[in-house]
């Protein structure tokens, strides 16, 4: 499985993902999801994936070359030339399909899903930062203020987080932290995600990437935030009063009156009924 998220910021984006990938418990090895595109001073695209990795790799073989017809006449729509961030994300719904033409009907003889999921997001001259959603149909959705990030994969565990703390408003370098954050702890809790990270931050409007790093288990600043994030977050929990349960004074009871319900019913013999 694997671990990937993306957000959307007025003051760029962040792009993050692991690298592990199984076939079982003693088949488990390292395949980078994340592939940047950039073309300086015109447009800069990065596409993360999840899903089985024979699907994965050929749609970013097939994103290289795909082409959609212009129905404007022009010459043929690829992500090099798209003259917008939608029209790159059809080409790449595009090349989903093409693969599922290629391989889905003798992937469904073998028994084998075909399952992939995408991130892809960027910018194209002319227009501002876009982020999309790609499904296994080729169809897409897009980031929105309300929707500023996109998770895929083992996405559940590192939610929460992002959900505390990113709006449109959150800097650049505290929403790299927070991704981070996120990934740290789908780490803790789930074993199909696994170092190296990959994480790619875009500043808006610059039409190209520079802040590009591979994260190992030994990286300084990985180490401290796993460290400091796992302290304060016990340091939290101790600081929170305990229940009471004898009645005894408190500000923030835990046993008091329902406005909607009575305590759960107790059955105490076999001829007691709930209703």
């Amino acid at each position: 499985m694997t671990y990937c998220v993306a957000v959307k910021l007025k003051a760029g984006m962040v792009f993050l993902s692991d690298s592990r990938t199984n076939a079982g418990l003693d088949q488990i090895s390292s395949f980078r999801k994340m592939m940047v595109y950039e073309k300086a001073d015109d447009r800069f695209m990065c596409l993360l994936s999840a899903g089985n990795l024979s699907v994965s790799q050929s749609v970013r073989e097939m994103l290289q070359t795909e082409q959609l017809d212009d129905h404007e006449g022009g010459e043929p729509i690829t992500i090099w030339n798209a003259r917008s961030m939608f029209d790159a994300a059809r080409v790449l719904g595009a090349a989903v399909r093409h693969v599922w033409q290629r391989d889905g009907e003798s992937l469904q003889r073998a028994g084998v899903d075909f399952n992939v999921s995408l991130i892809f997001g960027g910018q194209i001259r002319g227009e501002g930062m876009r982020l999309f959603q790609v499904y296994s149909a080729g169809n897409f959705i897009e980031a929105t203020a309300e929707t500023p990030f996109f998770q895929i994969g083992e996405s559940k565990y590192g939610k929460p987080v992002l959900d505390r703390v990113i709006t449109p408003e959150t800097p650049l370098d505290e929403a790299a932290k927070c991704a981070l954050v996120s990934m740290d702890s789908t780490l803790k809790s789930n074993l199909s995600v696994g170092l190296p990270l990959d994480m790619a931050l875009y500043e808006a409007d610059t039409l190209r990437i520079d802040k590009i790093v591979c994260i190992e288990e030994n990286n300084p600043y990985f180490r401290m935030v796993r460290s400091t994030w796992g302290r304060k977050l016990r340091e939290a929990f101790d600081d929170i009063e305990h229940p009471t349960w004898d009645g005894s004074q408190t500000s923030v009871p835990l046993i008091c009156d329902s406005e909607r319900l009575g305590p759960l019913k107790k059955i105490t013999n076999p001829r007691e009924r709930l209703i």
